[in-house]
């Protein structure tokens, strides 16, 4: 057998050579997969930031609705409502105070702006009651009273079979804010717990402004009248809790009664809350 002359020193120089080789094969393909990897990393980011540019316009979109969608509500509400500038004034404000009692009693959040947006709406109904009856500065007859009161039903059929989640309260707002605690209000002679919380919320606050403002038919009360008949009707008229809520409250319902001079000015206080 012949024998290899070759040095040790040869053969071992020729396999670092291979192994150098194999090195720099395996470290110029991490090379490029490191390259690829910060290619797709940069692209993934790029996908990212474009993601989320389409979400800001999808939210602003969605803003732009929900403000449309809610001007056009409190312009419906101006129609069956706005017959002088007292009326719209309390449409803010009866908003403003169911919203306030509705927090105050630990509603949800999503609650709470649902019943501001929802309780402008409360007499929407009002559109299909002729203004001889609405604008008498005399005291109703019966057969005009029941024409009245069909106010609350026919609201309640304007805004019924919608999709959208604020004329559902509203719809429920609009057919049970005259109930009565004791069971003796209208239009079904609901009583207690069967009357929608919502009901009893917009019930009040619309029966205080009402009291405190002026109308055809009567002078404003001053407050401590207007106090003096919720304090007597709780337990009959009105939820004693909601009640009890309302009283603890009264400065921030004070507060709001004070800041509210014009439905229009006050506009802008709707508009800017996000629902």
């Amino acid at each position: 057998m012949a024998e290899n002359n070759q040095p040790k020193s040869f053969s071992n120089s020729v396999q670092l050579e291979k192994y150098a080789a194999d090195l720099a094969k395996v470290y110029n393909s991490e090379k490029q997969k490191r390259k690829e990897l910060e290619a797709a990393n940069q692209q993934l980011l790029k996908y990212a930031d474009d993601l989320n540019n389409i979400m800001l316009e999808i939210k602003a979109s969605n803003q732009a609705l929900q403000k449309a969608y809610l001007d056009t509500i409190n312009r419906l509400v101006l129609a069956a409502e706005f017959k002088d500038e007292d009326t719209g004034d309390h449409i803010m404000r009866m908003a403003r105070y169911s919203a306030l009692i509705a927090e105050k009693l630990g509603l949800p959040a999503r609650d709470v702006r649902n019943i501001l947006y929802a309780a402008p709406m409360h007499d929407v109904g009002k559109i299909g009651i002729p203004d001889s009856i609405l604008m008498k500065p005399g005291k109703l007859t019966a057969e005009e009273f029941e024409i009245m009161k069909s106010h609350t039903t026919i609201g309640a059929k304007i805004l019924a079979n919608s999709e959208a989640e604020i004329l559902n309260v509203a719809e429920q707002i609009a057919l049970s804010h005259h109930e009565k605690w004791n069971g003796k209000g209208y239009p079904q002679g609901l009583s207690g717990n069967e009357i929608p919380l919502f009901g009893r919320i917009v019930g009040l606050a619309d029966v205080f402004d009402a009291l405190t403002s002026r109308r055809p038919y009567k002078n404003p009360f001053s407050v401590e009248v207007a106090l003096d008949i919720i304090k007597n009707d709780r337990g009959k008229h009105f939820d004693p809790e909601v009640v009890d809520v309302f009283l603890e409250n009264i400065d921030e319902v004070l507060q709001i009664k004070a800041s509210v001079n014009s439905f229009l000015e006050s506009f802008p206080y709707l508009m800017g809350v996000d629902i």
